[in-house]
């Protein structure tokens, strides 16, 4: 069996060091679409160095780290073809208020979960962050494996996206995609040929090479904090998605979204470690398929 469950799971964590500066920040931020305008004060902040704030979503590259999808797939007893895998979810937590501009920093990842969903394996790699101060965020990607489930393993949380909220949404943002968008968000690090080759994404099933999902992630919450949080970036905590479907460079971006009541920050969070929190649900389709859905079940929780 390609995917041997007990193996990822009784694997060591793959841990290595990791570091980053204000180039890396711009890169990536340049990578989601940021810039546009070049000159405006507000998109300033993450382009120019001398006044960079780090959007926390970063962190997922951060160091020219293993990205989820190709971390996953390096863990033993997973050999598989990356044409049959797909990127299911993203998660991230931060520990503290923001993430620096430079640093350097151990990351420690492992696979905790492996389900299994008949017609495909799905693992969760979870990695941890810290550096000499002690930890600065984790995530967990969701890697989806077509054709490798059917062991008899455990199924797992359902995997069917929940729909959006039946009320209009407070705010509605539309982002466009630069055709180029891509190839310079593979810059970043993650080299999955998918999203540059016509013949590997042929070959997935698309019929070009597609964006990024985690491109997708870090505008859908730029979009987020810079319409709904004043472009403050250290007030995220926490924020994570799935991916329902698939964004062509081009295209547009709908972001919709809900705050919920009292999400001015006072009233309506949860306290935990991190203080009170409020949230944002998050919806993000591609306008001009029909405002077919590309992230759903999408949350930011913030302070």
């Amino acid at each position: 069996m390609p995917v041997d469950a007990a193996a990822a799971l009784a694997a060591a964590p793959r841990v290595r060091d990791i570091a980053w500066d204000h180039k890396d920040v711009q890169l990536y931020h340049l990578g989601i679409g940021a810039g546009r305008p070049a000159t405006g004060p507000r998109e300033l902040r993450y382009t120019l160095e001398s006044r960079l704030h780090v959007l926390p979503s970063f962190a997922t590259v951060a160091g020219g780290g293993v990205p989820g999808v190709i971390g996953a797939l390096s863990v033993p007893g997973v050999d598989v073809d990356l044409a049959h895998v797909l990127h299911g979810g993203q998660r991230l937590r931060l520990h503290r208020p923001a993430v620096p501009v430079r640093g350097r920093a151990n990351a420690s990842s492992r696979v905790v979960a492996v389900y299994d969903k008949g017609s495909a394996a799905v693992l969760v790699l979870r990695t941890e962050v810290a550096d000499a101060d002690g930890p600065l965020w984790t995530d967990e990607a969701e890697v989806f494996v077509r054709g490798e489930g059917g062991w008899g393993g455990e199924r797992g949380p359902s995997g069917r996206p929940s729909p959006p909220p039946a009320e209009p949404a407070d705010r509605v943002v539309d982002r466009a995609v630069r055709e180029d968008q891509a190839l310079l968000y593979r810059l970043s690090g993650d080299w999955n040929p998918l999203h540059a080759d016509p013949e590997f994404a042929a070959r997935a099933g698309f019929e070009r090479p597609v964006l990024h999902g985690l491109c997708t992630y870090g505008a859908a919450l730029k979009a987020v904090v810079d319409t709904l949080l004043d472009g403050d970036v250290t007030r995220v905590r926490e924020y994570r998605t799935r991916f329902a479907g698939v964004v062509y460079p081009g295209e547009t971006l709908r972001v919709r979204m809900w705050r919920r009541p009292g999400a001015d920050g006072a009233g309506a969070g949860e306290t935990g470690e991190t203080g009170e929190t409020s949230e944002v649900r998050v919806a993000v389709s591609a306008v001009e398929r029909g405002d077919a859905p590309v992230l759903a079940d999408t949350v930011v929780r913030y302070r």
